[in-house]
């Protein structure tokens, strides 16, 4: 069978950190397991990153630092790209985007379609830092998000509710170089109009990928299309970047949205050129899959404004799918660079040498692939001690051991099997296609639990066929059960390979297993690879020959985890120290209570007088129907059954509950606020809700079982 093509891309990282375990679990993980899978079934494949240096916070980095951009870009490119490769990730090629031959790929690129006639050019009013003497690229400016009020919200989108802006829409901006206000003043640029592309993008996702995408995905491109599509500004008032390049492009740069895609491209060509490979097949053939691994928050980029791109170009290919997962949180609380709330890769990899199978497969247990998952170092720690230890290497520890003990490494011949064995055999061989057809499905967390299975499944046959008594009573018995626990370890080997890559490389050294479609054959084995697990023949032949074993995995005490929590609980409180912002003029000299020692309080709001009370009208109602606002992480759109009216009412409660949990619960619902609209949709009323000591939000729920809705609360 000829092999199939793939093009697999990982979201290219921004060059002004490193990398954390958000971005592990979020892309490069579920990235190097399919990947890896491909590969181990002979496909064909091209897995391209690389670092993408021309963002907006390489410059604010720098600023910051006192340095160049090319330092930052340097310093951190080397760091990431070491940190993945120490890590595992089996990227074809890494490469950046301050290459010569990416520069060239994205000047060609502006250049086909400026030639074409396919951008709009126009001189716009554009926010100007008149201290800095520069124009505001978005990230440069902060101000008040105009849809949830959020006083943090950059020019380009509101990190609170996840609204795109443009800087202009801004309340009250200030430039974050001098603090200074913007003033607007003129300036050309060159803008992608996305609604040439709308039916377009209509017909290729929401007719024919409705139901192979991820519902995530889908549901973010349907929100943005349905809601009208914009011209794209592709270029930007920048002197750090790749310059435009045509006449009038003096002093501009391409936008780094433009830019970074064609990064996937120019990393292409740099590994073809070095492979000897044709780098147009894996871009430009209609047999080639092309697959985008990203995080949440890049599925505009890489699903609307990406593939307008190349459908505007007009010879490239379309990505097949962009399995998109949603975001991780770290002990409870959201993942924040800016405030050290993060597990770094290269941090990880110098407290837990060795261990870098542990992360990935703690990762990929509690992906988050449908919804917002938290990683807690006690779970990576019982990840670890009660599966990899307890089970996976627990299993492979007894076989190895046993077969060194009982027959000095050589594998015994099996004899005739009873139902039993067969019964095992046959659940084996079928392991493959189950773990193939969720991988396949970009299910990884439920492929990773498969694969566990398969130790499960060795471990249980060990222990009903307790080869430990028979070989004092049935020598040929003891044999056959010691054959076929020694398949499954080879299974195993194999099969472990795109989620523990470490390990299986460790496993097939003991087994004696030649390891990659490179690798020389053994006298007794041919290498043995994924297609060969559903053949009806052993992995391992009678005779063959294994090595002593070694623990695959060890265990994780308490004090290697207590050190991690509390580097933590520094950070927590490094960032208390952090002073507070002022707050707005008039409010300086308001006295403020202090909440008890302990308490989850905050300080009590001004008196208020008993005719204002009165206004409230709170009434008990249900929950009918719940579900999550599009391109916004907070909100869920609830329809509420008041006793008076149905409502739908717009509440900030998505990261605590899942819509499906709260659907027919009995709430308190102020009724008569006024209407306000979030997100283009108008709320018409407020859920009462608390928060405790420990910041868990919670419904203020009266005994109401018996109560109607609509009754009032006084």
């Amino acid at each position: 069978m000829t092999p199939q093509r793939y093009t697999l891309t990982a979201a290219l990282p921004y060059t002004n950190g490193p990398i954390h375990i958000g971005h592990l679990a979020g892309v490069y993980v579920p990235a190097d397991i399919y990947a890896r899978y491909l590969r181990l079934t002979g496909q064909d494949v091209a897995f391209i990153c690389g670092s993408d240096e021309h963002g907006v916070a390489i410059s604010i980095k720098a600023k910051k630092e006192g340095i160049t951009p090319q330092e930052v870009v340097d310093k951190y490119h080397k760091m990431i790209k070491d940190s993945f490769a120490e890590f595992g990730i089996s990227f074809d090629n890494y490469s950046r985007t301050s290459a010569k031959i990416h520069h060239d790929t994205a000047s060609e690129f502006f250049k086909k379609l400026y030639d074409k006639g396919d951008f709009i050019e126009e001189v716009t009013e554009q926010l100007y830092d008149p201290e800095a003497d520069q124009y505001l690229a978005d990230r440069f400016v902060v101000g008040t998000c105009p849809k949830c009020g959020h006083d943090e919200a950059y020019g380009d989108q509101c990190e609170n509710c996840g609204s795109s802006l443009n800087a202009t829409d801004l309340i009250d901006p200030k430039s974050t170089i001098s603090g200074a206000k913007p003033v607007l003043k003129e300036t050309k640029h060159w803008f992608l109009p996305l609604d040439r592309y709308e039916d377009f993008l209509r017909d290729w996702i929401l007719k024919s990928h409705k139901k192979d995408w991820k519902s995530n995905v889908y549901g973010q491109c349907k929100s943005w299309i349905d809601e009208g599509l914009r011209a794209r500004a592709v270029t930007r008032d920048l002197d750090w970047g790749i310059p435009v390049p045509v006449p009038g492009g003096e002093g501009k740069v391409l936008y780094v949205w433009f830019d970074a895609p064609i990064g996937y491209i120019s990393s292409t060509k740099e590994w073809a050129e070095r492979e000897g490979k044709n780098w147009e097949d894996y871009w430009k053939k209609d047999d080639t899959k092309l697959v985008h691994f990203i995080g949440k928050d890049n599925i505009v980029f890489h699903c609307i404004i990406f593939p307008s791109m190349l459908k505007a170009e007009g010879s490239y290919i379309l990505p097949e799918n962009v399995p998109a997962n949603e975001f991780l949180n770290l002990e409870g609380r959201k993942l924040s660079t800016s405030k050290n709330w993060a597990v770094w890769l290269h941090e990880y990899l110098e407290d837990f040498p060795g261990q870098q199978d542990v992360l990935r497969y703690a990762l990929t247990a509690n992906a988050p692939e449908t919804k917002d998952n938290d990683f807690t170092w006690k779970d990576f720690q019982a990840r670890n001690n009660n599966e990899l230890v307890a089970i996976f290497g627990n299993f492979i520890n007894r076989v190895v051991v046993l077969t060194d003990k009982y027959y000095n490494g050589l594998v015994p011949e099996a004899g005739e099997l009873n139902e039993e064995d067969q019964k095992t055999l046959d659940e084996l061989r079928a392991y493959p296609a189950v773990i193939a057809s969720s991988l396949e499905r970009y299910r990884f967390r439920e492929s990773q639990n498969e694969l566990m299975n398969v130790a499960r499944l060795g471990n249980k046959y060990l222990a009903d066929a307790e080869p430990w008594k028979t070989v004092k009573t049935d020598e040929n018995r003891t044999k056959t059960v010691m054959n076929l626990a020694l398949q499954i370890a080879a299974s195993l080997a194999v099969l472990s390979e795109p989620f523990l890559p470490f390990t299986s490389a460790k496993l097939r050294e003991m087994l004696n297993i030649t390891a990659g479609p490179n690798a020389e054959s053994t006298d007794t084995v041919a290498q043995l690879q994924w297609d060969d697990l559903s053949e009806q023949k052993p992995y391992v032949k009678a005779g063959h020959k294994i090595e002593k074993g070694t623990l695959l995995f060890s265990k994780i005490e308490d004090e290697q985890i207590e050190k991690q929590l509390e580097k933590l609980e520094k950070t927590k409180m490094e960032n208390k120290e952090i002073p507070s912002p002022q707050p707005p003029k008039g409010e300086q000299n308001k006295s403020e209570k202090t909440p008890p020692s302990g308490g989850g309080g905050t300080p009590q709001k001004e008196i208020i007088q008993y005719e204002d009370f009165t206004k409230l009208d709170m009434r008990v109602g249900t929950i009918l129907e719940a579900e999550k606002m599009p391109k916004a992480d907070k909100l869920l759109v609830l329809k509420v059954d008041t006793g008076i009216d149905v409502r739908t009412i717009v509440s900030g409660l998505a990261e605590h509950y899942a819509p499906e949990d709260i659907v027919g619960k009995k709430v308190t619902v102020l009724v008569n606020l006024a209407p306000r609209k979030l997100r283009g949709t108008e709320s018409e009323g407020m859920i009462l809700m608390a928060t405790t000591a420990e910041g868990k939000v919670i419904f203020l729920n009266p005994d109401v079982e018996n109560v109607e809705n609509g009754a009032g609360i006084s």
